[in-house]
């Protein structure tokens, strides 16, 4: 009888679904209007290359899952600090994240696991409310919004 893997990151298959997952998350955020609509992150979604964010990601990813990578890029609040991200901008981050995992068919122990690390960056990743008048919200995917964390 076979031993099932035991770390998220042997259960994901290793760095190239990994990879593949966030080549496809960083794709979605570059082009998302709800995030965009913030000067800042536009900016800066128009000055980080695409290659290398995926890279940093990846390895993020890699390490938080129990893979052998390390994470060499910058602090989440000193990279995030300056784009002033909102609650609303976070949601919908949060909702791309969710339709990367539903186009990807991630597990549910896996895909609570991810949003679990990827929830431990919150609080150095947004530094304000949303905006008056209602910032675009990307609630969760039906499927997946009994596994984001709370608060």
């Amino acid at each position: 009888m076979e031993t099932q893997p035991t770390s998220l990151y042997d259960r994901l298959g290793g760095i190239y679904p990994i990879a593949t997952v966030v080549d496809d998350l960083i794709d979605r955020i570059m082009v998302d209007d709800r995030l965009n609509q913030n000067p800042r992150v536009d900016e800066a979604h128009h000055r980080v290359l695409p290659p290398g964010f995926k890279y940093l990601v990846a390895e993020m990813v890699g390490e938080a899952a129990g893979g052998p990578q390390r994470y060499t890029g910058r602090p989440m609040e000193d990279s995030h600090r300056d784009l002033l991200i909102t609650e609303g901008e976070w949601e919908a981050f949060m909702d791309d994240f969710n339709q990367t995992l539903d186009k990807f068919d991630v597990p549910p122990q896996e895909s609570s696991e991810l949003i679990a690390i990827v929830q431990s960056t919150r609080d150095a990743i947004v530094v304000g409310p949303a905006p008056p008048g209602g910032a675009a919200t990307g609630a969760a995917s039906p499927s997946r919004a009994g596994n984001v964390a709370p608060e």
